[in-house]
Parts: structure tokens; C-alpha cells; sequence
């Protein structure tokens, strides 16, 4: 590991660790996915290697744990974890994508930032300003970890606006994300809580997606899906914030308590 990667691996995230931890994040998963897959260079490498439908709860796992270890882990514990996530991405090209392209790693690292600030503040407390743009500053550490460079992540929230609003504009709906969609909003092997779930996650996924986007994925929206979206809002709004810190981090703790037994035992996969 080089470095430049060492670097990025031994910056604090003290700031970004104030989101990342808040268990009700995890309701903006699918919205970061099909982003990301939206774009068909990580569509097309998404849809070549990889299974939502048999592998859902995997993914899930892997994911949270790298942002959770990224935004808890020591740096010998980052260090283990991105080598591993590079390690996956070697195999993971094809014509016209590679998982370890540096923009297509900006882009996904972009996703997950933007989820997590924009449900963190519809749904738990307004970040003020100088809060705001440390959170942002520390989050570029999920691509500097492994190909991207510090200096590809956007200088200032306003310069990560401009980025943000010409990708979204640019992204192209392929048949390829679609049938990611679908795996991901209708799994097939999944647990039953998970399932019984489902139309929830739907719902969710389908307000916070760009109307454009949500329209190219084929998901259903409606007057009183908004209505029922709403209501959601002002329930989550009502209770979340006042759930004990250590309820409301729960799904962060066990990511990170399987991450530290998986590392014990030489396996994280």
C-alpha cells in the first residue's frame, strides 16, 4: 500500500463519524446503489459480477462495514479493510469499466456522502455550516482509501454541488441498472424481517431518487405515495433523534464487532 494511501488512511474522521454511525442511514442504501449503477460503467461492472438477488445481505455487509471502518476503524484496521475491498476490485473490469478507475470510485464515494448528509438532515438535525463542510472534507477518505486521489474529491461543498448536479445530469438508465434495480428492490433470498421490509424500502427509495432517475428506473410514483412518503418523514422525524445513542448506532456496532472478528481470524469476506 503506497503512501498516498497510507495518508489517507491515518486522516481523523471524527466529524464524518457524527453521520455515519445513525442506523436509520441505512434506509437510504438502495438510493446510493442505483445512483451509482445509473452510471454504465459501474452499472455494467456491477451487473458482470455481481448478484443482488443471491448475494443481497453480503453486499449490505460489505459496504456498511467499509464505511463504518473508514468512520470508526483504527488505521491498521482501515488499512486491512481496503486492501481487501481493492483486492475484490482487481477482477472486476471489462470493456468500458474498472472498478478501480479513480473516477468511477469518486462517483460511488459521492453517492454514499450525499445519501448519508441528505437523510441525516431531512431526518435527524441541520448540520451548520463549518460542521458541514469538515463532514464533507473527511468523507472523501471512502475513495482516497483505495485509487482516488485527495485531489479529485471536490475543493468545497459548493464545488461538490457543481460536480454532483452535472453527473446526475449525465447518468444514462441502462437495461443492465435496471435489472440491478429490480434484484435490489425485490430480492429474492433474503431474511424475512428483510422481505416483510421491502415495500418500505421501495417507497423510500423511490422519494429520494432524482424524479429523472426514478422515471428511467420504471418506479412507481403517485400523489399518494408522496403522502404516505411524507408521513414516513414526520414519523422518523418525531422519533429517531430522541432514541437512545446506543439503539440508534446498533447496525454500526455489530458491523464493527463482525469486522474485528472476521480481521481476528484472517477473513474478511
Amino acid at each position: 500500500m503506497d503512501d498516498r494511501v497510507n495518508a489517507a488512511l491515518a486522516i481523523d474522521t471524527e466529524a464524518m463519524a457524527t453521520v455515519a454511525g445513525e442506523g436509520i442511514l441505512i434506509a437510504g442504501g438502495a438510493r446510493a446503489i442505483l445512483l451509482q449503477v445509473a452510471h454504465p460503467a459501474v452499472g455494467q461492472g456491477v451487473a458482470d459480477h455481481s448478484r443482488f438477488s443471491e448475494r443481497a445481505m453480503d453486499r449490505l455487509r460489505a459496504t456498511l462495514t467499509y464505511v463504518y471502518c473508514m468512520a470508526y476503524g483504527s488505521p491498521a484496521e482501515r488499512r486491512a479493510v481496503a486492501a481487501r475491498v481493492d483486492q475484490v476490485h482487481r477482477y472486476i473490469h471489462g470493456p468500458g469499466y474498472d472498478a478501480r478507475d479513480p473516477e468511477l470510485q469518486l462517483w460511488v464515494a459521492a453517492t454514499l456522502y450525499d445519501t448519508a448528509v441528505t437523510l441525516y438532515q431531512r431526518w435527524i438535525a441541520p448540520l451548520d455550516d463549518l460542521l458541514a463542510e469538515e463532514i464533507y472534507r473527511e468523507y472523501r477518505v471512502l475513495g482516497t482509501a483505495l485509487q482516488m486521489r485527495a485531489a479529485q474529491w471536490p475543493m468545497d461543498r459548493a464545488a461538490f454541488r457543481l460536480y454532483w448536479d452535472r453527473m446526475i445530469a449525465s447518468l444514462d438508465v441502462t437495461d443492465a441498472a435496471r435489472g440491478i434495480c429490480h434484484e435490489l428492490l425485490y430480492p429474492r433470498r433474503v431474511p424475512p424481517p428483510v422481505r416483510a421490509a421491502m415495500p418500505l424500502n421501495r417507497l423510500v427509495t423511490a422519494a429520494l431518487l432524482p424524479p429523472h432517475i426514478r422515471e428511467a428506473y420504471g418506479l412507481q410514483w403517485n400523489p399518494r405515495r408522496q403522502r404516505r412518503f411524507r408521513y414516513f418523514s414526520r414519523t422518523v422525524r418525531a422519533i429517531y433523534p430522541h432514541l437512545p445513542t446506543g439503539i440508534r448506532q446498533l447496525p454500526k456496532t455489530w458491523y464493527l464487532h463482525d469486522m474485528r472478528r472476521r480481521l481476528a481470524r484472517g477473513a474478511w469476506h
